[in-house]
């Protein structure tokens, strides 16, 4: 598998949304609860500051997707956002290493300073492991900060890194 990153283009919109739509309707990660269509798909995804798209080079498949955007306004705009999501069955792939890699990048050329995760929840060991290989700093923990899907409440821990 050899895994690229190129920025989402419209005709992306379908695939990347089922993609997306996968982890939403998981919901272990994402704090979104709507299902995006056609229509809210594209405008979504072209209304961040930049939203890559992960794909295999042997085959053009896409395998995963990543959306930044400003974490806050005015004072604060300097520091940004960004939410990951890769292809179920081809998750442990290192394609979620490739997005983050490619978001840092990404971000420092958009002028960001700082990439910070306001929600990791803390059974995403994945996530966890990988914002740790890649020099993270963990922000401390907030309790009860994600509602499952279940119902149940999990810890949040939020991580941030210079750019």
């Amino acid at each position: 598998m050899d895994i690229q990153v190129r920025e989402f283009k419209l005709n992306d919109t379908d695939k990347v949304n089922v993609i997306w739509n996968d982890v939403v309707e998981e919901g272990k990660a994402f704090p979104q609860e709507e299902i995006l269509d056609s229509s809210s798909g594209a405008e979504f995804f072209t209304s961040q500051s930049f939203t890559g798209v992960a794909f295999d080079a042997d085959n053009g498949e896409i395998v995963g997707v990543y959306i930044l955007h400003p974490n806050n306004v005015g004072r604060c705009a300097h520091i940004c956002n960004a939410s990951y999501a890769v292809r179920a069955d081809l998750r442990g792939n290192h394609i979620g290493e490739a997005l983050v890699k490619d978001c840092i990048e990404r971000a420092k050329l958009l002028g960001f300073g700082i990439l910070q995760f306001n929600a990791v929840v803390k059974t995403n060991v994945g996530a966890l492991a990988l914002y740790e290989k890649l020099g993270f700093t963990r922000l401390g923990v907030i309790p009860g900060g994600f509602r499952m899907k279940d119902g149940h409440y999990e810890d949040i821990i939020p991580h941030y890194i210079e750019l």
